[in-house]
């Protein structure tokens, strides 16, 4: 299958697994139940979108020089390890599978993003391990961010929704607040050790990684902001019990200044200066 068939075909999956969220959400609305068509075709075409947007990443990204992880392709790597990463806690809390209709949509973008930004930025690693180990772990770090910054933006809008006394359909199986906000602080908690390990082996492996030694650039600066942040949050909330509205917000935050640290310096670099 040719890169354009791929990017058809990943984009084609999304954009129905959308639609068919947002049927049945309207379905929920008009008080009647969701089909069972439908839901086994959701449960079919989800783990299509993840194949395919996987696939598609691997010839993107592997080239004959190495890696190219330009901004386009580094967005699109980021939404399919977030989509993955919910997908498998759908395994877990059944309840999470309401937002699919969320997560669905910011791969589509991601993918449609991987088609319009043409940067390139190769990485010749030559297979090097700690390489390898470094970036599986940053961009583990990154998607799992993404999710728990979905999943904080969903709280916010659930206990607006609880205080009006009523709940649009999608959020009606959700798990309860404070299950939600319990599983929200365990994704921030691993994200954070995977940051942390990220920056450690940024910092004292530079020349081993990059073939140059360690310097504050503005991506290394976000980076450290946004783990401050983050220990902070996480600080707050198991000695001062920390949480509701202050841990959304906070959780926000962070991912804003992670966004600046890694994306927002490659879109500066790759696409606005030209420097691929």
């Amino acid at each position: 299958m040719s890169n354009s068939a791929l990017y058809f075909s990943t984009a084609a999956c999304w954009l129905t697994v959308c639609a068919l969220a947002w049927q049945a959400s309207r379905t929920a609305h008009a008080g009647h139940p969701v089909s069972l068509g439908a839901l086994r075709a959701e449960g079919i075409l989800v783990p299509a979108a993840l194949v395919l947007h996987g696939t598609l990443i691997f010839y993107t990204v592997t080239v004959a020089e190495g890696l190219d992880l330009g901004v386009g392709n580094a967005i699109s790597l980021l939404a399919w390890l977030a989509a993955l990463v919910y997908g498998f806690a759908r395994l877990v809390y059944p309840g999470l599978a309401t937002l699919q209709g969320i997560i669905a949509p910011v791969a589509l973008v991601a993918v449609l993003l991987q088609v319009g930004l043409t940067s390139r930025h190769i990485v010749n690693y030559e297979g090097a391990p700690l390489f390898t180990a470094h970036l599986a772990i940053a961009m583990l770090a990154y998607s799992l961010f993404i999710v728990a910054t979905i999943h904080a933006l969903m709280m916010l809008a659930l206990e607006k929704w609880l205080k009006r006394g009523t709940l649009p359909p999608m959020f009606r199986n959700l798990p309860p607040l404070l299950e939600m906000e319990g599983l929200l602080f365990r994704i921030l908690l691993a994200a954070f050790v995977l940051l942390t390990l990220t920056l450690v082996t940024g910092v004292f492996f530079s020349e081993e990684l990059f073939a140059r030694p360690f310097s504050f650039t503005h991506k290394i600066v976000f980076g450290v902001v946004s783990w401050v942040v983050y220990g902070a949050l996480l600080a707050g909330h198991f000695l001062r019990g920390w949480r509701g509205r202050i841990a959304v917000y906070w959780t926000i935050a962070g991912f804003v200044l992670l966004l600046l640290s890694y994306i927002g310096s490659k879109f500066v670099l790759e696409i606005i200066l030209k420097r691929g």
